[in-house]
């Protein structure tokens, strides 16, 4: 009964310390930019960890502790997280779904440069026109209820 339960947790392992990958020439795409996004997380955090490790004043320790602190920790938990993140785009469930992506959006219809360049100064214009609108009606109301003397003055005033 206990090894039914440890089974997944040790295929995870055992995938881990493998070096093989997984349907080699399926799913490059989605695969090495899943793996750089990963990749460059943990980059940030292990320098994050370096940066604040210049805070950390641990008794005992001297230069080489403190640059070892500072930089090694960060070095050896940057360097576990990538292969972490190598193996983890590698994993068969995983690169499977990664492979399923990057072949649905192998059948996306995307739209050419000038469709693109279309429908974005059609989605600009669009915005500004409604601001526009929601401005002309905002200065409509602000004027009508200080007309009917609802609210003090044309400008609102600040909260104090």
């Amino acid at each position: 009964m206990a090894k039914e339960k440890d089974a997944p947790l040790s295929l995870f392992f055992r995938e881990l310390f493998q070096l093989g990958i997984y349907k080699r020439s399926q799913g490059r795409v989605a695969r090495q930019a899943t793996f750089a996004v990963l990749a460059l997380f943990v980059l940030v955090a292990a320098w994050r960890l370096s940066v604040t490790a210049i805070n950390w004043r641990l008794p005992g320790l001297g230069g080489n502790g403190e640059h070892l602190l500072r930089f090694g920790l960060p070095g050896a938990l940057g360097l576990v997280g990538i292969w972490i993140s190598f193996r983890l785009v590698n994993i068969p469930s995983f690169a499977d779904f990664l492979i399923a992506v990057e072949a649905e959006m192998n059948k996306v219809s995307w739209p050419t440069r000038q469709e693109l360049i279309r429908s974005s100064i059609v989605v600009i214009l669009l915005i500004v026109v409604m601001a526009l609108i929601l401005f002309g009606y905002d200065i409509f109301w602000r004027q009508l209820l200080s007309l009917l003397g609802v609210v003090q003055g044309g400008a609102p005033t600040p909260v104090e």
